[in-house]
């Protein structure tokens, strides 16, 4: 609507010049006519210049020689779509300028905030449960789950689990590492044993080991005693020898525990008999129906299980992500250290990634230009911009009527040139 006014004007005013011009022919030739006539003439040309300007840029115009130069956005719809491609990426995506931007804008820093927010987190939770619900969805096709089928099987065929069980233990034994968790499991091994249904345990298991190897003692000695004594025994007796394991890093059982370990791992990468067992379990994992109808069925009932809870406005997943959100964000608001790092990690994520990511928008945007057929974008173009470009018409016959003015003026003032002798 707007361009069409636009038009209108430009083209009424174009008119109105021109009647103006051709009145002029019909009146006494004084001097208020002739400038006027002066003004509609340079007026008319400028008001002309513009109309060819503006609509070669979208249409065709017939004329000889400067023809083949109209429809300039229609004919190079390819080229301007290339251009526009190469000036988004290296103007706007490439890597410095991603970089100069994360750092004006401090990204770990305001995702922290972000985070605080608990309306934000829980909106994450619910979105990422989404996504979730989508991606299970998805899984259930069969066709799906049948390329999902074929790729692990084809990933399991190529594994050697002998080798790959002691690159794992390698890697958990480097440099000591796997002391660390034996500690973990002694923490946990003492406080299981300091529990009292741990204690009432050990006391069954000690009177039914009576009643099954010693009945005759059992029913002349004061079992529930004995059990009792012997399950605080027992207890304190492990419980100090795990305190003891705990407290010397040169204990005995923990050098026996590196020994043994050591020796799985050599066992592992060198002996055929672990290599031949390690290829009959992939065998039986690939091949055997029973497992694949167990894990098929185990799947089946996870995946009902988080279908059912992520379907539920109250999905206890979405709330566990909203919670894992709201850590985040809690931890990188209280340690700079940790914003720091974030931040120069995702520097040089956008730095490694920039080049392929910005090709990738590129290619994108010229192909997509490329698809468009040239008279809608001709048209898409105008839409936009072709009420500013009217406006250049409307100028033009106003400049043009000015500028005609005052070349009238100047030609009165300097007068006629003198006659040659």
């Amino acid at each position: 609507m707007e361009l069409r006014r636009a038009k209108r004007w430009a083209g009424v005013l174009l008119v109105a010049v021109s009647m103006v011009f051709v009145s002029t022919h019909f009146l006494p030739a004084t001097w208020g006519v002739r400038c006027i006539k002066a003004m509609a003439e340079a007026a008319m040309v400028g008001a002309l210049a513009d109309w060819f300007a503006v609509t070669a840029l979208f249409r065709r115009i017939p004329l000889p020689l400067v023809g083949r130069h109209t429809a300039i956005i229609p004919r190079n719809k390819d080229r301007i779509g290339q251009n526009l491609a190469h000036f988004v990426r290296d103007k706007f995506l490439d890597a410095p300028s991603l970089i100069a931007l994360m750092r004006q804008h401090d990204l770990a820093q305001h995702m922290a905030q972000w985070l605080l927010e608990p309306r934000n987190t829980q909106l994450l939770g619910q979105q990422l449960a989404r996504m979730a619900a989508g991606a299970l969805e998805m899984v259930q096709d069969r066709q799906v789950e049948r390329w999902l089928k074929r790729t692990v099987r084809s990933a399991l065929s190529q594994v050697d689990l002998s080798q790959s069980m002691a690159t794992v233990l390698s890697a958990l034994t480097h440099k000591g590492q796997h002391q660390a968790v034996l500690d973990d499991v002694l923490v946990k091994i003492s406080e299981v044993l300091r529990e009292e249904r741990s204690r009432t345990f050990m006391a069954e298991t000690i009177v039914q080991w009576l009643k099954r190897e010693h009945p005759l003692k059992e029913k002349l000695l004061p079992t529930d005693w004995l059990s009792d004594k012997g399950a605080d025994v027992m207890a304190e007796a492990i419980d100090s020898v795990l305190a003891d394991m705990a407290h010397n890093p040169q204990h005995r059982l923990r050098e026996a525990f590196d020994r043994q370990l050591l020796q799985w791992i050599e066992r592992l990468k060198h002996d055929p008999a672990y290599a031949k067992r390690g290829e009959q379990i992939r065998h039986y994992m690939l091949h055997d129906e029973k497992m694949s109808s167990y894990l098929h069925n185990l799947w089946s009932r996870m995946r009902s299980k988080l279908q059912a809870d992520l379907g539920n406005e109250h999905s206890r997943v979405a709330r566990r992500l909203a919670g894992a959100g709201q850590w985040l964000g809690q931890s990188l608001a209280q340690d700079a250290a940790l914003r720091a790092s974030m931040n120069e990690r995702l520097e040089r994520w956008a730095h490694s990634l920039a080049p392929d990511v910005s090709q990738f928008i590129a290619k994108h945007i010229q192909d997509t230009v490329q698809r468009w057929d040239a008279k809608e974008l001709s048209a898409l173009v105008e839409q936009h911009i072709g009420r500013d470009l009217q406006f250049i018409r409307i100028n033009g016959t106003l400049v043009g009527g000015a500028i005609g003015l005052l070349l009238f003026l100047m030609g009165v003032w300097l007068g006629p040139a003198p006659a040659a002798l």
